[in-house]
């Protein structure tokens, strides 16, 4: 699949990509930061933002994506950096692709498998009558019901677009699709494999997403990883301390 992208400054290859519900706008200020040293790529993975959709929507044929993207591209060795889903992409990619990729940056993720706890999330943006509407506004307030954060309602807007007729909104998301597959979302990278390739994890704080214990099967897997926690920073690393984060992808990245 041929993923929509944008591509900013000079250098070695890097590729972001986003979690699920988000699109390559999500991580393009912290993209910029990384710009100055790298020619970064932020990709739209299948069924966001504005690559296709398709029926298919599971960690291999998002890491063929990948693939796809760096053999098109004529991408040697690129750095991967992935948030949330993408960094299980980035991960699942390291398992299949080894010799594909330089070094690997995975953000608030861990190898395990996660129970489906997107449920709010799919009522909210279900709960959006995109025929009827005719203003963010008005698909923001029928959000609120399932939604109460503000911050995470306008981060799951940053999906409304206006139709081609410029009559109604629809979603860039394939919605149907994602909500179908959700649980596919959650599954864990194989434990048997191993990747012998640089890996930084990257912990917010305040986040539950990588546990104390989640290490032993990081390092099964990455035997040589590190591990970093970023303060005062939840699952959001990117949005909430990005100066923080970019100082220890640099870190990781020059050593």
């Amino acid at each position: 699949m041929e993923l929509h992208y944008r591509s900013i400054g000079e250098g070695q290859p890097m590729i972001i990509l986003h979690g699920v519900f988000g699109t390559s706008d999500n991580l393009q200020t912290f993209g910029k930061l990384l710009a100055e040293d790298y020619q970064v790529y932020l990709l739209d993975q299948r069924n966001h933002g504005s690559s296709p959709h398709s029926e298919d929507f599971n960690y291999q044929v998002m890491a063929e994506d990948l693939y796809e993207f760096i053999k098109t591209h004529q991408l040697e060795k690129p750095i991967i950096l992935g948030h949330s889903m993408g960094g299980k992409v980035a991960m699942f990619f390291a398992t299949q692709y080894p010799d594909q990729f330089g070094k690997l940056i995975v953000v608030d993720i861990a190898p395990r498998a996660y129970p489906v706890h997107h449920q709010k999330i799919l009522q909210a943006l279900g709960a959006v009558k995109t025929d009827q509407i005719t203003s963010r506004k008005e698909a923001e307030e029928q959000m609120e019901p399932y939604i109460s954060d503000f911050g995470v309602r306008q981060f799951l807007l940053k999906n409304l677009k206006r139709t081609d007729d410029n009559k109604n909104f629809a979603w860039k998301l394939n919605l149907s699709v994602i909500r179908d597959n959700i649980e596919n979302i959650g599954e864990g990278i194989d434990d048997n494999v191993q990747v012998n390739k640089p890996v930084l994890f990257v912990k917010g704080a305040k986040s539950d997403y990588i546990k104390d214990e989640d290490e032993k099967l990081i390092k099964s897997i990455f035997p040589s990883a590190r591990i970093v926690t970023i303060k005062n920073a939840g699952h959001w690393v990117h949005a909430e301390q990005p100066e923080q984060l970019f100082e220890e992808v640099s870190k990781f990245l020059k050593s």
